[in-house]
This record gives structure tokens, C-alpha cells and sequence, in this order.
């Protein structure tokens, strides 16, 4: 059985990296996300995301991942903007184009 490296999920995007190039990846999603930021409408801006602090330490001195992890991706998932028409979530920018095409549900 081949064992996965360890990741670690950014908090910014849910993506997952690994241990060694999560710390040069959150800087630039973070640039990344406030230039995407910058480019919405007002009502759509929304505050920076904050990352979470888990200082949850197994018995052996590490950082529990899952319970980082999971942090991390509830983080990335509170992003998210819901649509005022149908529910469904979206990043801010893919809510406009979904809202394009998004049509209320017709009563039979």
C-alpha cells in the first residue's frame, strides 16, 4: 500500500498542499485573493480571512492535522456567498456569472 505525503489544506482556497509548500503558497493566495477582492462589486467584497489558530498538540508533539485541516477548510468553505435564488454557494466572482443564468424554480 503507497502512503500519501502529508497535506495541509489553505485556509484561503480549500486547496490542499504540502507541509513544506503551504508556507509559500497561503502568502501569494492571499495577494491573490485580495487583487479578486479588489475587482468585486461592494456588496460582494467580503472581510480577509483570518487564519484559524489550532493548537490542538498530540501526545507526541505534533500538530494534529485533521483537527488543523479541518479548520482550515471550514475557513475556505465561509467564504463561499450564497445565491439570493437558488441556495447554492459560489466564490463571489463565479456568483455573478451564475446569477447570469440561475432562474427561480417554476411552481407545477
Amino acid at each position: 500500500m503507497i502512503r500519501r505525503p502529508p497535506t495541509i489544506v489553505c485556509y484561503i482556497c480549500g486547496r490542499e498542499y504540502g507541509t513544506k509548500s503551504i508556507a509559500i503558497h497561503e502568502p501569494q493566495c492571499l495577494k491573490k485573493w485580495h487583487n479578486e477582492n479588489n475587482l468585486l462589486p461592494k456588496e460582494l467584497r467580503r472581510p480577509e480571512p483570518k487564519k484559524p489558530e489550532v493548537r490542538t498538540i498530540t501526545a507526541k508533539g505534533f500538530y494534529d492535522l485533521d483537527a488543523l485541516n479541518e479548520a482550515a477548510w471550514t475557513s475556505a468553505q465561509s467564504q463561499l456567498v450564497p445565491c439570493n435564488i437558488c441556495g447554492r454557494t459560489f466564490l463571489p466572482d463565479r456568483l455573478i456569472v451564475h446569477q447570469r443564468s440561475c432562474k427561480p424554480k417554476v411552481a407545477k
